[in-house]
C-alpha cells in the first residue's frame, strides 16, 4: 500500500506543478551568471536557450548534489526521468545506465568533451567509480542523438561538466564516515590569478561493505570497495578572444566481490581492481564580437579492468579511445521582417578505439576507427519558434559508410509560460569490438554482425506558473530499433524484427515558499524486443520526490529523497547456458539529509540512507545497500 500510494502521489504532482530552478552552467570553460536565461550546452553542441531547444533535456546542478549528499554520479542520475539505473550489488560493483530503454552501451557518457564508454567493455561506461565532487552541473540529453554525436549516443546523452577555478584561491576539504567502516574525504584548491584560472583535488572513498550476493539469500560475507581519484583543470585566458584549457583525471579502484557462474552470485573471495584516465587539452577562438567560434581539441581516455580469484588475475580489460575534433560555429540576425535568428554548425571528429584482453583461456587486440562529419543549422523566428536540423556522415573502416539525422521544434507562447516541443532522430550503434572477436569458454565473437539501427521521436509540453516557481514537464516518446544485436548460444546475433519503446516522462520541482523546493519524476516505459518478449533491467515504472527545506536564515537544511524502482525482468542461465527468465520486486528507497552551517566556512552534516534498510536486487542475486549512517563536516578558506 505504501509503495502504490508513493508511486501515485509522485505521479499526481507530476502532473500538477513544476518549478524552473536557477542554474549557473559552465559553457566552454565560461561561467552564465545564474540571473540569466537557462543555458543548455548538449542539444545543440552549442550554448543554446532552453526555450529555444526541441529536445527533452534534464539538467543537474552542483546545488542540488550538495543538497542530497550523493557521492556516485549513478545515484544523482536515480531522478532523471526516462533513465534507469541497476547496480550489480554494492558500492564498486557494476553499474549501468539506461536512457529511454535503451542498452547500457547506447549511452553515450561525457566527462568535459572526454568520452569515457570502454572499448573493451562493449563500448559501455561503468558507473561504478564516479564520484561526483568539483562537478558543476549534469545534463542529461535523451532520445536518438547520433545526428550530433555519432555511434553510442541512440538513447541519450549524459554531459557532466566539472567546475572552473574563479575569485581569489581558495580551499576546500571535507571529511566523512560512518556505519561499516564507511569513510570518505577529498580536498580542492581552486582560483583565478589574472588570465588563468586552475582547480586541483583529490579525494577518496572506502567501505567494509556489503555482501555482493544478497544477505537475505544467506550470504554474509563483506565485499568492501576503495577509491581514490585525482583532478586537475586550467585555463589560460592567452587573448581576449582566445583561450587555452587542459583537464585531467584519474582514478584508482578496488573492490571486493563474489563469484558467479550463471545462476547466481555466492560468498567467495572474487574481486576487480583498475586504473582510468581521462584528459583533455582543447583551443577556442571567437572571431567577429564572438559571432564565429572555433574549438579545436584532443582527447586521451584509459581504462584498465582486472578481474581476481583469491587475489589472482583472472581476465584483464584495457581500453584506449584518442579522439581529434574541430567544431566551428557562426551566428547571426537579420533585421528585416520576419526577425530571424541563424546558427550554423559544422564539426569534423576522427576517433580511434582500441580493446585488449588477455585472460587464461583467451585474448585479443583489435582496433577499429571513425570519422565522422557534423552539419547543424539552427533557424529562430521572432524569438518564439525554434527549428533545428542535424546531419552526420560517419566512416568507419569496418562497416559500410552510415548517415543519420534529427530534427528538432520548440515554440513557446510567452503570454502564458508555455512550451511546445519536439523531435525526430535516426541513430546508429556499432557492434563492440567483443561482441565481433571476443572469446571466453562459453562466447566466441561474430565478425558477421551488422551495426544497430535506431529512430526515435517525442513530443513535449512545459507549462511554468506563478513566475516559473512551479512548473511541469511532460513527454511521450517512441523509439524502434532493428537489427537489435543480442547473445545466442554461445555467440551474439542480430535479431530479425524490430524492438519497440515507448513510454511517457513526467517532471516537477516547485519553489513555491522562499525555503521549500520540492522536485518529483515519474517514468512509465514499455519496451519488447523483436520476439514481443520484455525488455531486461527495463522496470515499467520509476518514480522519484527530492523535499529540500532550509532554515534559520539558510544556515541548515533538510533533505528528503524518496526512490521508487518497479518490477522487472532479469535473466539467469541454466547448466546448458540457455537463459532463463527471472522476476525482480519493486522497493522503495528513503534518504534523510542534513547540514547546519557553524560558521560561514564550516559545516556539519549527515545523512542515512536507505532508512527504511529495504532489502532489494537489481540485478538477480546481486545485494544491494543496507541502511547506512554518515556524519561529516566542510570547510571553506
Amino acid at each position: 500500500m505504501f509503495r502504490a500510494f508513493l508511486l501515485s502521489s509522485v505521479a499526481l504532482c507530476a502532473t500538477l506543478t513544476t518549478a524552473h530552478a536557477q542554474t549557473t552552467p559552465v559553457v566552454n570553460g565560461d561561467t552564465v551568471s545564474a540571473d540569466l536565461e537557462e543555458i543548455v550546452v548538449t542539444a545543440n553542441r552549442t550554448p543554446t536557450p532552453a526555450k529555444a531547444v526541441g529536445s527533452a533535456v534534464t539538467v543537474i546542478t552542483r546545488e542540488e548534489l550538495e543538497q542530497r549528499q550523493v557521492r556516485l554520479v549513478s545515484d544523482a542520475l536515480r531522478s532523471v526521468p526516462g533513465v534507469a539505473v541497476n547496480r550489480g550489488g554494492v558500492l564498486g560493483a557494476k553499474t549501468q545506465v539506461r536512457i529511454r530503454g535503451s542498452e547500457g552501451n547506447q549511452t553515450l557518457v561525457l566527462l568535459d568533451g572526454v568520452e569515457l564508454n570502454d572499448p573493451s567493455a562493449d563500448s559501455e561506461y561503468d558507473f561504478a567509480n564516479l564520484l561526483v565532487q568539483d562537478i558543476e552541473r549534469i545534463e542529461v540529453l535523451r532520445g536518438p542523438q547520433s545526428a550530433l554525436y555519432g555511434s553510442d549516443a541512440v538513447g541519450g546523452v549524459i554531459n557532466i561538466i566539472t567546475r572552473r577555478g574563479e575569485g581569489k584561491p581558495r580551499l576546500s576539504a571535507f571529511a566523512e564516515g560512518g556505519t561499516r567502516n564507511t569513510a570518505a574525504g577529498g580536498a580542492s584548491i581552486s582560483g583565478k590569478e589574472g588570465r588563468f584560472d586552475f582547480l586541483v583535488s583529490a579525494q577518496g572513498l572506502r567501505t567494509d561493505g556489503f555482501s555482493t550476493a544478497s544477505e537475505w539469500r544467506g550470504f554474509s560475507e563483506k565485499d568492501g570497495y576503495e577509491n581514490g581519484t585525482a583532478f586537475a583543470k586550467f585555463g589560460f585566458q592567452a587573448l581576449d578572444n582566445l583561450r587555452f584549457d587542459f583537464v585531467g583525471r584519474g582514478t584508482d579502484f578496488e573492490g571486493e566481490s563474489d563469484d558467479d557462474f550463471g545462476n547466481g552470485p555466492f560468498d567467495s573471495d572474487a574481486g576487480v581492481d583498475g586504473k582510468q584516465f581521462f584528459g583533455r587539452a582543447q583551443a577556442k577562438l571567437d572571431l567577429m564580437d564572438g559571432r564565429w567560434e572555433h574549438i579545436l581539441g584532443a582527447s586521451r581516455s584509459h581504462l584498465e579492468t582486472r578481474f581476481l580469484s583469491a587475489g589472482d588475475p583472472t581476465y584483464e580489460n584495457v581500453g584506449d579511445k584518442t579522439k581529434l575534433d574541430y567544431q566551428t560555429s557562426f551566428s547571426y540576425r537579420s533585421d528585416a521582417l520576419p526577425d530571424l535568428s541563424h546558427k550554423a554548425t559544422f564539426a569534423a571528429e576522427h576517433e580511434e578505439d582500441e580493446a585488449t584482453t588477455d585472460s587464461s583461456f583467451s585474448s585479443f587486440d583489435r582496433s577499429i576507427s571513425q570519422t565522422g562529419l557534423v552539419g547543424q543549422y539552427q533557424l529562430g523566428v521572432w524569438d518564439d519558434l525554434f527549428l533545428t536540423g542535424s546531419v552526420r556522415h560517419d566512416q568507419n573502416d569496418l562497416f559500410g559508410d552510415h548517415t543519420t539525422y534529427r530534427l528538432t521544434g520548440a515554440y513557446t507562447f510567452e503570454a502564458t509560460g508555455t512550451k511546445l516541443r519536439a523531435s525526430y532522430g535516426t541513430g546508429i550503434k556499432n557492434p563492440t569490438l567483443f561482441e565481433l572477436y571476443g572469446s571466453t569458454p562459453t562466447y566466441n565473437g561474430n565478425a558477421d554482425l551488422e551495426p544497430e539501427k535506431a529512430r526515435g521521436w517525442d513530443v513535449g509540453v512545459d507549462h511554468s506558473f506563478l513566475d516559473n516557481r512551479l512548473l511541469l514537464e511532460a513527454t511521450y516518446f517512441n523509439q524502434r530499433i532493428e537489427d537489435l544485436i543480442q547473445g545466442s548460444g554461445q555467440t551474439s546475433n542480430n535479431l530479425e524484427g524490430t524492438s519497440r519503446v515507448d513510454g511517457v516522462e513526467l517532471a516537477v520541482s516547485a519553489s513555491l515558499m522562499e525555503n521549500v523546493t520540492l522536485r518529483a519524476a515519474y517514468t512509465w516505459t514499455n519496451g519488447e524486443n523483436p520476439t514481443g518478449e520484455e525488455l531486461l533491467r527495463r522496470p515499467e515504472h520509476i518514480a522519484s520526490l527530492d523535499v529540500n527545506y532550509s532554515f534559520l536564515q539558510n544556515r541548515a537544511n533538510l533533505n528528503l529523497g524518496v526512490v521508487y524502482n518497479g518490477d522487472q525482468r532479469d535473466t539467469i542461465f541454466d547448466a546448458f547456458f540457455n537463459p532463463v527468465g527471472v522476476d525482480l520486486g519493486d522497493y522503495v528507497l528513503i534518504n534523510l539529509r542534513g547540514g547546519y552551517k557553524v560558521t560561514e566556512n564550516a559545516e556539519i552534516y549527515g545523512r542515512l540512507e536507505n532508512l527504511l534498510d529495504e532489502e532489494y536486487e537489481e540485478v538477480y542475486g546481486y545485494g544491494s545497500l543496507g541502511r547506512t549512517a554518515i556524519i561529516g563536516a566542510r570547510v571553506n578558506f
